[in-house]
């Protein structure tokens, strides 16, 4: 097991990224972590971590960095030997098995789309993210990689996060839900009007429940919800706002205001933080695209970038793109690109 790692990515730099590292080597025997930067950062980093598995832990050189604002086509011009391009050339000729990266998300999506290199059947890529609710968890796809898609695209990604949440989180038979303005099947634009029809026509019908609304998000309405990249994002960062934003008035206003057991309910908030909290995902994968992806927030710590990589592992071990095509393949042809 090969993942490579983007050593310099991300708001932090280099240290969460060493760090994360060789967390997730001490806990899987049999990963090894690439990581893609400057050597000449990288080694004294790694020298002053102390013992670690030195045959477990690789560099492969690159000096150029993208910048977390600056815009990647532009960017994959001026710095062809930068590191999110560098771990796409080891996925693309199979050096690596995946990618994780807490850089430029624009960039990391960018830099698979370069390669060219989509599973069978694959019109666009996307990104999905695992959500919690009152009965377990949510795929939420695309959250980013899309923003103008097709209904083709989106049934596809239906099939996508179905697979993801069968073979990654245990549920047997996932249901899927269509995210729009209404329940009722005749709201919404002309994308999800048609969508809908896709769903209601294809083998998914029968796990396709129709369409759902932001607050069903957390209700746990459906295990797997589709919707476009643009308000997939938004759905996602206003939802990680919401969490921050929550979590500290509990700590403010009600642990605070405690006379008695305020050292108790700070613990169970804190672990309460440590399950919700987007590094306990570690990341998102970039499903669609011939090999791992799994995409960091930019605050990545040394948790989230551990978690990352062991969710890239995860995808390998149970061969998540082999399903992926293999459900592909029951789709009609629509004959939309």
């Amino acid at each position: 097991m090969r993942i490579a790692l983007d050593a310099m990515g991300g708001d932090h730099g280099l240290a969460p990224n060493i760090a994360g590292a060789l967390r997730a080597v001490a806990a899987a025997a049999d990963l090894t972590v690439v990581l893609v930067g400057d050597e000449a950062q990288i080694g004294p980093a790694l020298a002053a971590a102390g013992t670690y598995p030195t045959d477990r832990i690789e560099v492969v050189h690159s000096a150029g960095v993208i910048g977390m604002t600056e815009k990647p086509v532009e960017a994959f011009r001026k710095k062809p030997d930068n590191t999110i391009a560098q771990s796409w050339k080891l996925v693309a000729t199979k050096k690596v098995d995946g990618l994780v990266s807490a850089g430029n998300t624009g960039a990391v999506v960018a830099g698979g789309l370069f390669t060219k290199r989509f599973l069978k059947g694959i019109r666009k890529p996307g990104i999905a993210a695992v959500m919690p609710n009152a009965k377990g968890r949510t795929v939420i796809l695309d959250v980013g990689a899309n923003v103008f898609p097709k209904p083709s695209h989106l049934l596809q990604y239906g099939v996508m996060g179905s697979v993801y949440a069968k073979h990654m989180l245990g549920v047997e038979r996932p249901t899927i839900g269509l995210m729009n303005v209404g329940e009722e099947e005749v709201k919404g634009h002309d994308l999800v009007r048609q969508t809908y029809e896709l769903f209601r026509n294809s083998p998914l019908n029968d796990r396709f429940i129709g369409n759902v609304e932001g607050r069903d998000i957390h209700r746990g309405a459906c295990d797997v919800i589709v919707t476009d990249g643009f308000v997939g994002n938004v759905l996602l960062k206003q939802a990680e706002g919401l969490f921050e934003f929550v979590m500290g008035l509990i700590a403010k206003d009600v642990v605070g205001a405690l006379t008695t057991e305020r050292e108790t309910a700070a613990k169970a908030v804190k672990q309460l933080v440590g399950r919700f909290h987007h590094s306990a995902a570690g990341g998102a994968p970039l499903l669609g695209v011939d090999g791992v992806c799994v995409i960091c927030h930019g605050s990545s710590d040394d948790r989230a970038i551990a978690n990352a990589l062991a969710t890239a592992t995860q995808n390998v071990r149970v061969r998540l793109n082999d399903r992926i095509v293999e459900e592909l393949a029951t789709l009609p042809d629509l004959g939309e690109e």
